[in-house]
C-alpha cells in the first residue's frame, strides 16, 4: 500500500463485483464492521478511509479542498486495484462522494446507494465554522458530543468516537471545507446510475428530506427510510441497511430469477412458480437469491463446469428427478451427449456403478425425450 492511497480493506472473492464503501467524516471503515462481512459473500468489498482517518495519510488533502478531490483519490484507489466499474455505496460525506461520482465519473459505477447523506449540507457557513474552531482547537470537543449527533439517545459505537478523537485535526477541517462548497442540487437530474438512497428518520444532520429531494430529482431511484436509525444507520441498523443494499446491489430474487430460467428454461421456472405457496414461497426466494443469484452468477467457473458438478453431485446423493433437470440444463449450458455420458461414467467411479446405472437410465430418457 503507497502513501498516495487511501487506505483501505479488502474482503471478499477477487472475481466477485465489486463494491466501494465510503465512510462519513469523523468515522473509519469501522463503521461498516457489521455491514461489510455479509456484503463480501457476493462482493469484493473495498472499504476505505478518509484522509487523517483510520490509516490514511492526512497529507492527501489539503485546506480548500472539495468533494471531487476526494472522489479522485477514490478513483486512483479503484484504478491501483484493477477495477474499473464498480458499485459504490457512501454514508453522509462518502455519500456525497458517490453524488459526485454519478454526475462527473457515470462510467465508472455500476449503481449507486446514498445513505444519511445529501446533495448539499446546509450551506457553508456551519462547516466554516467548524474548521475553523478544529484548525484552532482540534477535534476532542467533537469526540465528546460525537454519539449525540451520531446516533439516538442511549446507544454509541465506542469505537467510531474513539476514530473521530484520533482524527487529524487539518485533515478532518479540510473535509469541512468539501462539504462547505459541496452542492450538487442542480446537477441531481443528470444521474442516470440505479441509485438507493437510505435516510434515518431521526437523523438530526441529513433528515429524510434530504434524501427525499435526491429521490424526486433521480429518476432510477429507491427511497428506503428507516425508523429508529440516526447519522450512522449502518452502525446502528445494520441489519435494515443490509437488507436494502442486499436487494439494491444484487437485485436479489430477480437477479437470480433470470439465471434460473437461462438454465432450466421458462417452462420449468413457471411450473415451480405456478406450484408456489404461501408455504413454500420463501424457499423459491432462497433458492432465486442464494442458488442462481450468487453462486450461478460467480464468474469463476462457467455454466459448463457448474453444470458438470450438478450432475456429479446429484448422480451422488440419488436424486434422480434433480438430474433429469439438470440434464436439460446441462445441454442448455453446451454440453453434448457424449460430455454428459462421460460425467456419468466419471460417477461410476467415484459414486458407484448402482447410482450411475439409475444415473444414466434418467439421462438416456431424458435426451430420448429432447430427440423426439
Amino acid at each position: 500500500m503507497t502513501e498516495n492511497l487511501l487506505n483501505h480493506r479488502v474482503e471478499g472473492p477477487a472475481s466477485a463485483p465489486p463494491l466501494l464503501l465510503g465512510p462519513s467524516l469523523g468515522t473509519s471503515y469501522a463503521l461498516w464492521d457489521a455491514v461489510a462481512p455479509e456484503l463480501s459473500t457476493a462482493h469484493r468489498v473495498v472499504r476505505w478511509n478518509l484522509p487523517g482517518h483510520g490509516g490514511s495519510a492526512p497529507d492527501l488533502i489539503k485546506a480548500g479542498a472539495t468533494v471531487g478531490d476526494l472522489a479522485d483519490l477514490v478513483l486512483a484507489l479503484a484504478d491501483s486495484l484493477g477495477i474499473g466499474r464498480f458499485a459504490y455505496a457512501g454514508v453522509s460525506l462518502g455519500g456525497a462522494v458517490g453524488l459526485h461520482l454519478a454526475v462527473h465519473h457515470p462510467d465508472r459505477l455500476e449503481n449507486l446507494a446514498v445513505i444519511c447523506s445529501s446533495a448539499h449540507f446546509g450551506g457553508s457557513r456551519p462547516w466554516e465554522e467548524r474548521a475553523e474552531r478544529v484548525r484552532r482547537e482540534g477535534v476532542e470537543w467533537l469526540a465528546e458530543n460525537a454519539p449525540s449527533r451520531w446516533f439516538t439517545p442511549g446507544f454509541t459505537v465506542p469505537r467510531l468516537v474513539e476514530d473521530q478523537r484520533t482524527a487529524d485535526p487539518e485533515a478532518y477541517a479540510a473535509c469541512c471545507d468539501a462539504l462547505a462548497a459541496f452542492d450538487l442540487r442542480d446537477r441531481l437530474g443528470e444521474i442516470a446510475v440505479r441509485t438507493l438512497l437510505i435516510a434515518g428518520r431521526q437523523d438530526p444532520a441529513t433528515p429524510p428530506p434530504h434524501l427525499r429531494e435526491i429521490a424526486d430529482a433521480v429518476a432510477a431511484s429507491t427511497l428506503v427510510e428507516l425508523p429508529g436509525a440516526a447519522h450512522l444507520a449502518p452502525a446502528q441498523c445494520p441489519e435494515a441497511v443490509l437488507t436494502a443494499l442486499r436487494s439494491h446491489l444484487d437485485g436479489g430474487a430477480r437477479r437470480g430469477m433470470a439465471v434460473r430460467r437461462e438454465v432450466l428454461g421458462d417452462a420449468h421456472v413457471d411450473g415451480a412458480q405456478a406450484r408456489q405457496t404461501p408455504f413454500t414461497a420463501r424457499f423459491q426466494d432462497f433458492i432465486s437469491r442464494y442458488a442462481w443469484g450468487e453462486i450461478w452468477t460467480d464468474p469463476t467457473l462457467s455454466r459448463r463446469e457448474r453444470s458438470m458438478i450438478t450432475l456429479t453431485a446429484l448422480v451422488a446423493h440419488g436424486h434422480y428427478d434433480e438430474l433429469a433437470m439438470h440434464v436439460r440444463a446441462a445441454r442448455r449450458n453446451g454440453l453434448t451427449p457424449e460430455e454428459i455420458g462421460a460425467v456419468l461414467l466419471q460417477t461410476a467411479v467415484y459414486c458407484g456403478v448402482p447410482a450411475a446405472n439409475s444415473a444414466f437410465a434418467t439421462a438416456q430418457r431424458v435426451l430420448a425425450e429432447e430427440e423426439g
